[in-house]
């Protein structure tokens, strides 16, 4: 689910850039640090959420630059990863709302073009970008509060408790969603399978 490492990608500067914010006592890492680690996780999550492929740099930047100035504010180095997302699901919002109000905005499927940090054989590429873009079929069958819980605790690796946190939903409503979002998932999926056993 990784979409490109933070080496060599180009965004921000991790040297001589900005004005590194101070880490908060409770342990949370320096900024440095959360970008390196958590490049991928902002990349795959923005991605999942909905951005056109054009748009991922300038966006991930902008994660990152909030990330950035309010890094100091977290109270639980715990909490990190989920506070991570928050600022993510807010940023895409923000950008919709904004392409939205664009009549000339480009729309397109969020998962094409996807970027890769090596360079792949013509043959996995082919097989990378087929898989890509079932992947997107699937999750487009799913509405948006479904999807998002799924991405979370199915692709993200968060627990329901910390996707239920991030999302500021009820546990239960959270495990709900997640039950009727796999329930989708794996009908489309076996509505595939069966396509392409017809197909073969």
């Amino acid at each position: 689910m990784t979409g490109r490492n933070a080496e060599g990608a180009g965004l921000l500067p991790l040297d001589g850039g900005a004005t590194e914010a101070p880490s908060d006592p409770a342990g949370v890492p320096p900024f440095a640090v959360v970008y390196q680690q958590y490049f991928d996780f902002v990349w795959s999550c923005a991605r999942a959420l909905g951005t056109e492929p054009a748009a991922m740099d300038d966006l991930v930047q902008e994660v990152f630059i909030v990330i950035h100035s309010r890094l100091h504010t977290l109270e639980r180095a715990t909490a990190l990863r989920s506070w991570i997302y928050g600022v993510v699901r807010r940023t895409v919002s923000t950008h919709r709302r904004a392409r939205k109000a664009r009549p000339d905005a480009q729309q397109g499927p969020a998962w094409e073009g996807e970027p890769v940090s090596q360079a792949p054989t013509p043959l996995e590429q082919t097989e990378r970008n087929a898989e890509v873009a079932l992947l997107a079929a699937l999750l487009d069958e799913l509405d948006e509060a479904k999807r998002e819980v799924f991405v979370l605790v199915e692709l993200e690796e968060l627990s329901v408790p910390e996707a239920a946190s991030v999302l500021e939903i009820p546990i239960n409503t959270a495990y709900s969603r997640l039950r009727a979002a796999r329930a989708t998932f794996e009908a489309a999926l076996s509505r595939h399978e069966a396509r392409s056993r017809r197909g073969s």
